[in-house]
């Protein structure tokens, strides 16, 4: 067994926070008060409370933060909290305009008003209906009507007994001749006691049956009758629509009287004068009407289709209210969270109907209220990205929160195709929209669209952690019995919480913080109920949440143990084992959606003399990131100012992360290239059982990554499939140390001296750690020690220098022709 090198190897304690159960105030958070309020979100909440409290144009809020930290969960019950002290906004009805039909007109009402009013509106076109036939059928209505009628009639008579004391004598009588559905008065000789046209008189005097002079006479009175005759027929006819004006007239006001009294009630209820001027209209829209109105007392089937009376609901129809928005069981303002933002659930539409006839109808009755209106006076809450991916809300949205203007219309995309042809009076906002986002969304539209600093002026951003101290432990203890009493879970003993606590550590990957993603929390804790009823247990332990814990990754795990599989049976290689000259074992971290996990990647150097440099082999493959060329940028920068203050740098140097088919991006293994490029030009070997992580600046500092927790469990994952030989570890960047939460396996395999964790600062002590030989400090004279690695690396990269200078000096020298031989067999190459 190879000796271990001495090194700054970690202590136990600080591969993992623990919290002793024994510290909590509590055996079970039965004996604990559930949690209340919202914690680990102080600037978020402030913000919030600031942006509720500023009533002025713009003031909406922008919640932005990762999904998961509770933000909707907090925004309702902040809302709750905040919403209260405000008064409850108006009632909104639409109503007919009896003069513009396509322009609807907008009531307002004090909450509950409007719908009383539409009832009251109601029960008034419900006593017009009763009441109305029944006048038109009253002894007063026909008597007056009688009275007309015989006073018409007998003015008649009086005309044509006027006529007819004329003709009497004179051998001309008046008679009605009927032509076609009609009788027309007409002047006739009478011959022999019968009347006779002229034509047929006048073919009695062409025969010589009736004398000429007597034609002539009769003729000549009866052309004076005529027309004395057809000027009372005018005058009749003038005085019939005399009487059908009177009758008119009579209807009028005696609709008119019955009306207003029914109306009475109305206007003393409603004396707002808008609304006073739509009953004045409603009324004089009736009394044009008023034939429709009479016929609602008939009764009978009709002879042909479509031909009969209108019903009664018909009729009555353009005199109903359109309730738009009832607020008559709101305490307060209203909050309206809208999860399915589209166009119509947000404004509202107009809708249409078919008719009978196969055509489209719509009135100001189909015109719906969407989220946003039914907000009015109060709060609406979406999630942005959902209203952004639906056609024309974001800009309808952006224009009525600028305007404080709402108009109600159908949005289609195909509206070349369809029409609604209404355009009801716009509706005067006053809401407060918060709406969620994600921070790069927020970002997003920052910088691309103007109008967003304008319309959401405060942004409440939300933490994904907040620190770990003794008040916020207990928050958390308090949050896991608001969860037991919220979703009906067994209690939790308070090994169960400090489990359930060091997981919510090791998700911020910090040790000093604690995650605020409570959702995923709860989402725990139900799981970890679940595993104790399993096991019929009384209450939640530490071993249920560890098995959720464990359930949780092997459902997401299935890449991560393939992978695995690969390794363990050679098909991607991983030495966990011996030494070799330019190789080391680099960690990287795969992302799987829900679930990150580390695996250990060979990575190699080659170095030789030239001028390329170093070779970045996954660029020239256009397989590398920018940040990744970054780091190996930084390799020559480090290269030149250790080892080339006094020559050139002079070498040509590959670098490979071996068996990589995909992108590699990042710069978490910029040191362990440097490292496998030092054994190279050292010849030094590095220990393969030692994985390595961490970035790399041109000072040599080692730097922190991310993902430091995953990387040691990946290659401890590999070396525990090898065989542990007590040899084995990871070398991570000190500045990591504060972000270890590994897993109990891990830390218990340290504990027993069977796997490692070192933190170095620097590549001198990486070096060390990993060859066994000392690094070497600079000394005055520019030299490193004798032996050392990087005396070694400064050694060799003078000969490399002093070679190509040799062999450019060599190739540049004229050369002695070589001697011509004579043809013969050729020689084998070597």
């Amino acid at each position: 067994m190879t000796k271990r090198p001495a090194s700054p190897e970690l202590p136990v304690e600080k591969l993992r926070w623990r919290l002793d159960p024994g510290g909590l105030p509590f055996r079970s958070t039965d004996e604990i008060t559930a949690l209340s309020e919202i914690i680990g979100q102080q600037r978020g909440v402030e913000a919030f409370r600031f942006g509720m409290g500023m009533a002025r144009k713009g003031y909406n809020i922008f919640v932005s933060g990762q999904p998961g930290t509770g933000r909707l969960f907090t925004v309702k019950k902040l809302l709750g909290e905040l919403s209260g002290k405000d008064g409850v906004p108006d009632d909104l009805c639409y109503v007919n305009n009896f003069k513009q039909p396509e322009a609807p007109i907008l009531l307002r009402f004090k909450a509950g008003l409007g719908g009383r009013f539409r009832k009251d509106m109601h029960e008034f076109l419900e006593n017009v209906k009763r009441e109305v036939p029944r006048l038109f059928e009253s002894e007063e209505y026909l008597g007056r009507k009688n009275a007309i009628a015989e006073a018409h009639e007998k003015q008649v008579l009086q005309f044509y007994k006027a006529v007819e004391d004329k003709v009497r004598d004179t051998g001309l009588v008046v008679v009605k001749m009927q032509m076609g559905p009609f009788q027309h008065p007409d002047v006739l000789p009478v011959v022999d006691g019968e009347p006779k046209r002229m034509i047929e008189l006048e073919e009695m005097v062409d025969k010589g049956r009736f004398p000429r002079d007597e034609f002539e006479r009769l003729k000549a009175k009866r052309q004076e009758v005529k027309d004395e005759l057809d000027h009372i027929v005018q005058q009749v006819k003038e005085l019939h629509k005399q009487v059908g004006r009177k009758h008119e007239e009579v209807d009028r006001l005696m609709f008119m009287a019955l009306a207003q009294e029914f109306a009475k009630p109305l206007r003393e209820a409603y004396p707002d004068n808008k609304v006073l001027e739509y009953l004045d209209a409603a009324l004089e829209n009736m009394v044009e009407d008023l034939e429709n109105i009479k016929s609602m007392g008939q009764t009978g089937a009709p002879q042909m289709p479509f031909m009969g009376p209108p019903p009664p609901e018909a009729v009555l129809h353009p005199y109903e209210v359109n309730l738009l928005v009832d607020n008559s069981e709101q305490a307060g303002p209203p909050v309206v969270i809208e999860s399915y933002p589209t166009y119509r659930n947000l404004f509202g539409s107009i809708e249409r109907i078919m008719e009978r006839m196969g055509g489209w109808r719509t009135d100001f009755t189909k015109i719906k209220a969407g989220s946003f209106i039914k907000a009015n006076g109060g709060y609406l809450v979406l999630n942005l990205m959902d209203a952004i991916m639906e056609p024309g809300v974001w800009q309808t949205l952006k224009r009525s929160l600028k305007t404080k203007q709402i108009e109600i219309e159908t949005y289609d995309p195909y509206y070349f195709f369809t029409s609604t042809g209404l355009k009801p009076e716009p509706i005067d906002m006053e809401v407060k929209v918060v709406v969620l986002g994600d921070p790069w969304l927020y970002h997003l539209l920052r910088r691309y669209d103007q109008d967003l600093p304008k319309i959401f002026k405060v942004r409440a951003d939300y933490e994904t952690s907040m620190e770990r101290t003794e008040e916020s432990v207990l928050q958390v203890a308090g949050f896991v019995r608001a969860e037991q009493d919220k979703q009906g879970l067994m209690a939790f003993s308070a090994e169960a919480v400090a489990e359930i606590l060091e997981q919510a550590v090791r998700m911020t990957g910090r040790q000093e913080k604690i995650s605020t993603a409570f959702p995923v929390l709860a989402d725990l804790l139900a799981e970890a109920d679940h595993f104790a009823r399993l096991a019929e247990a009384e209450k939640v332990s530490a071993e249920h949440v560890d098995q959720a814990v464990e359930a949780r990754i092997h459902r997401s795990n299935l890449i991560e143990e393939r992978i695995q599989e690969l390794i363990d049976r050679g098909s991607l290689f991983v030495d966990t084992d011996g030494q070799v000259v330019g190789q080391v074992n680099g960690l990287a971290v795969y992302s799987a959606g829900d679930y990150m996990f580390g695996k250990p990647a060979r990575i190699t150097a080659s170095t030789s003399m030239g001028k390329e440099g170093i070779i970045n082999i996954e660029r020239e493959a256009e397989l590398s990131g920018p940040t990744h060329n970054k780091g190996v940028l930084i390799l020559a920068g480090y290269l030149r100012r250790k080892f080339a203050q006094d020559r050139p740098l002079s070498l040509a140097a590959s670098i490979a992360f071996e068996q990589s088919y995909g992108g590699v991006d990042g710069d978490s293994a910029s040191s362990t290239e440097l490292y496998a490029l030092l054994s190279s030009l050292s010849g030094k070997p590095l220990r393969q059982y030692i994985a390595v992580t961490g970035s790399v600046n041109q000072k040599g500092e080692v730097q922190p990554i991310g993902g430091v927790n995953e990387k040691i469990e990946g290659f401890y994952l590999c070396c525990k499939h090898a065989g542990l030989t007590g040899d084995q570890g990871v070398m991570i960047p000190e500045p990591n140390v504060k972000d270890l939460m590994l897993r109990k396996d891990v830390v218990r395999a340290v504990a027993e001296g069977r796997f490692h964790v070192w933190a170095v600062r620097d590549i001198d002590q990486g070096i060390e750690i990993l060859t066994g030989v000392r690094a070497g400090k600079r000394k005055k004279d520019g030299s490193y020690p004798k032996g050392s690695v990087n005396q070694l690396v400064d050694h060799r990269l003078r000969q490399l220098a002093e070679g190509l200078r040799d062999f450019g000096g060599e190739a540049s020298a004229p050369r002695r022709p070589r001697p011509k031989k004579s043809p013969g067999p050729p020689s084998p190459e070597p």
